[in-house]
């Protein structure tokens, strides 16, 4: 059964009339709304950052913060969206820094939650790069617990995976901590 069709039956399961004319076009509009929000079953993680992956010798922390991300909820299909902060200490090899944001995108595009999504994260950057260390932060908003349930409107989740140097070294752990609280820059 196509998207459209199982959009039909729900919409008469919940009582509505999937003719009545502002849903007449709901079910192809929620089959294309779902094709986008779940493309990242469609892309591979490690494509996304093998294509600009450089030798550098440096080996100084590079964070990349503030990311926003959009998913879905693979219990209750609702949206949860929030920021991802990335860092990595690199050993010989950097990454280009716009492959960051399209590696989390290729992850959150998918049924998930916000625990498996953080670890998937840090994984394909520790696959890719053979970095000294990972972490990945995730603050994030989820609409299940907004609009039902439990319904608070002011409660976030964050999760974090750290890898390497990042879970061994205390140091490194904490500056990584610090930079994370400092506001934004005024550039």
């Amino acid at each position: 059964m196509r998207i459209e069709d199982l959009v039909t039956v729900l919409l008469k399961e919940i009582g509505e009339d999937p003719g009545r004319q502002g849903l007449v076009g709901t079910p192809e509009r929620v089959s294309r709304s779902f094709e986008f929000l779940t493309q990242g079953y469609a892309q591979d993680p490690l494509k996304a950052l093998k294509r600009a992956i450089f030798n550098e010798d440096t080996n100084e922390m590079v964070i990349v913060r503030d990311i926003d991300f959009y998913s879905l909820c693979e219990h209750h299909l609702l949206p949860f969206f929030g920021r991802a902060h990335v860092a990595y200490v690199p050993a010989g090899r950097v990454v280009g820094l716009s492959k960051i944001p399209r590696l989390i995108d290729v992850y959150a595009r998918r049924l998930q939650i916000q625990e498996r999504l953080t670890n998937e994260i840090a994984a394909a950057l520790d696959q890719a790069l053979k970095p000294k260390g990972v972490a990945v932060v995730l603050e994030a908003h989820h609409l299940c617990m907004m609009m039902r349930g439990v319904q608070k409107q002011n409660a976030y989740a964050v999760s974090s995976a750290m890898l390497g140097e990042f879970e061994s070294d205390p140091k490194t752990r904490s500056e990584f901590i610090q930079l994370l609280s400092r506001g934004k820059p005024s550039i």
